[in-house]
């Protein structure tokens, strides 16, 4: 796989497999604008410009042949079949099968079938994949702000509680959660409605929030990966349950272009970006 994909550290059992996918450029120390789509580097990517190299978005204006090529590609290196959802930045989670379309409208997925990856394609916002500790089952969902505020977490997680009513061996308090790279808490500029919401959904939310050029300009810089960590405590899990991204600037998606897309970035240059996917399955 390409080199500059994640691979989740966390104590996640040997059947149950994850992968972040990173934007396909091959990188050498700090050089750029060398794509390679194949050879020792890896595959990086068929898109174009500025969707190089590796899209996988269906929905941003890139040539539908170039993502056919990723997606395909994608499936044969991961070596199990993703489902691509129509994400909304709702709330609404799909149990996933084998005849599960791609383009259901779902921001959040579960399934406990094998070699089939919930997938979440994201280009700022946070990705943030589920299992236990038996591997029993998969989860990911998709979270920006307005997710979750508006439950997006919470409605995983009750999905995945749902599977304790039917499996005897599952354990609730198993959960443990990876968040991957998304807009980092010195780009995340936000306004005084979404301080807003967060305070009303989330306690002790304030903390995440630092003022842009003091209290009264009513712009702040949100720490998004922090706030998805606030409310998976509040849902139950432990500081020992969450893994991942830790608010640094490794896991800004706008301060690392060599390595990830960025819809707050590329937008304004290009009028859109290009999408990167979480994925993750049991073998």
């Amino acid at each position: 796989m390409n080199p500059d994909w994640l691979i989740p550290n966390w104590p996640a059992p040997p059947h149950v497999k994850a992968v972040f996918t990173s934007r396909g450029i091959v990188q050498t120390g700090f050089e750029t604008g060398r794509v390679s789509k194949s050879g020792r580097n890896g595959y990086s990517g068929a898109s174009q410009p500025p969707f190089e190299a590796f899209n996988l978005g269906d929905h941003v204006g890139d040539d539908p042949n170039h993502v056919m090529a990723n997606r395909h590609m994608l499936q044969v290196l991961l070596g199990v079949k993703p489902i691509y959802l129509k994400q909304v930045h709702g709330t609404a989670v799909v149990t996933l099968t084998p005849k599960t379309p791609h383009g259901t409208v779902a921001d959040a997925c579960i399934t406990t079938e094998k070699k089939l990856a919930c997938t979440i394609m994201v280009a700022d916002c946070l990705p943030v994949l589920f299992t236990d500790a038996e591997g029993s089952f998969v989860a990911a969902a998709h979270a920006g702000w307005r997710g979750l505020t508006d439950g997006v977490l919470r409605q995983n997680i009750e999905s995945i509680n749902a599977i304790a009513v039917v499996n005897v061996d599952y354990v609730a308090n198993k959960i443990i959660a990876w968040m991957g790279p998304c807009i980092g808490p010195e780009a995340f500029e936000v306004g005084g409605e979404v301080k807003a919401a967060f305070a009303a959904s989330l306690p002790n939310s304030a903390a995440m929030f630092k003022p842009v050029g003091g209290p009264e300009s009513g712009k702040w810089l949100a720490d998004l990966a922090g706030l998805a960590r606030l409310q998976l405590k509040q849902l139950g899990l432990g500081n020992d349950q969450i893994f991942g991204n830790d608010s640094s600037t490794a896991w800004c998606t706008v301060n690392n272009p060599l390595r990830f897309f960025s819809h707050r970035r590329d937008a304004v240059k290009f009028g859109s970006s290009g999408r990167m996917a979480g994925c993750i399955w049991i073998e």
